[in-house]
């Protein structure tokens, strides 16, 4: 659906709007925003987890309004950078921006909004095709639009530490391995591989550390089996074959026990 002609500025302002509205501003003008089909709202839901959670952004946000100015207010699909956790539309702009632009989709309108935000600051716009041949259009300021098919890497340097896969902005499974490698990434790890490595290694060291405090413990008893005979032939303490089964069969701490016993009692317990 094309927009109506329209000249000079409009009456309307940011306030005028509340939130959950279904309006942007531009220069005054109402602009309204119909509810999005099915392929927008996966699509924006799987955008913003994969820019979200990249390990150098801290802050990001869907249908974030801001407030360009006093007659101007912009709200991108996906927002990354700049998303106060706070009421009220946030001024400024993000510094990128991702946009899905499916059936229906205002084109002047859209044009008009990307030439905004890039005047006002933001570094750059993302454009998700979802008519015809899936596709990424980068904007930037002072430079001319650019076209990105599947294969294409997107960067956004200073705002992403990661490059993001066209792919990743539409299709599920890939935008759920750069959302998993995102999240490794914010734990300290590389890739998956290197928790499972991790988690050996964990297993390997447990296992070693049971292994030589076995060694300890039975080193230990056997060390105690043999000094509580020798110490009943030295108080003259009979030595049965029922004893020596007794102290084969006894835990190191109860042969110390043993031990202690016979040494202040100088007997066999009774």
């Amino acid at each position: 659906m094309s927009r109506p002609e329209r000249s000079g500025k409009g009456p309307f302002r940011p306030e005028h709007v509340g939130p959950g509205d279904r309006y942007e501003i531009s220069e005054g003008h109402a602009i309204y925003r119909a509810p999005t089909g099915g392929d927008g709202g996966r699509r924006t839901l799987l955008g913003a987890e994969v820019l979200d959670t990249d390990p150098d952004v801290t802050e990001a946000g869907i249908d974030t309004g801001y407030r360009l100015d006093d007659d101007t207010m912009r709200a991108p699909d996906v927002a990354v950078g700049h998303v106060p956790d706070a009421p009220g539309w946030v001024k400024g702009v993000p510094p990128l921006a991702l946009e899905y632009a499916g059936v229906g989709q205002d084109e002047p309108e859209l044009q008009t909004k990307i030439a905004q935000l890039l005047a006002r600051g933001t570094k750059l716009v993302w454009v998700v095709r979802l008519i015809g041949p899936r596709r990424v259009e980068v904007y930037e300021p002072a430079r001319e639009v650019r076209v990105l098919g599947p294969g294409g890497v997107l960067v956004a340097p200073g705002i992403l530490r990661n490059p993001v896969p066209v792919e990743a902005l539409y299709d599920r499974s890939v935008a759920h391995e750069v959302t998993l490698r995102n999240l490794l990434q914010r734990r300290g790890y590389d890739r998956l591989e290197d928790v499972r490595e991790e988690g050996r290694e964990e297993g390997r060291e447990e296992g070693r550390e049971e292994g030589r405090e076995e060694g300890r413990e039975e080193g230990r008893a056997a060390a105690l089996r043999e000094a509580v005979p020798a110490l009943c032939e030295a108080f003259g303490i009979e030595w049965t074959d029922e004893r020596d089964a007794s102290i084969a069969a006894s835990s190191a701490d109860d042969l110390a026990a043993l031990l202690a016993t016979l040494r202040r009692e100088r007997r066999w317990p009774s």
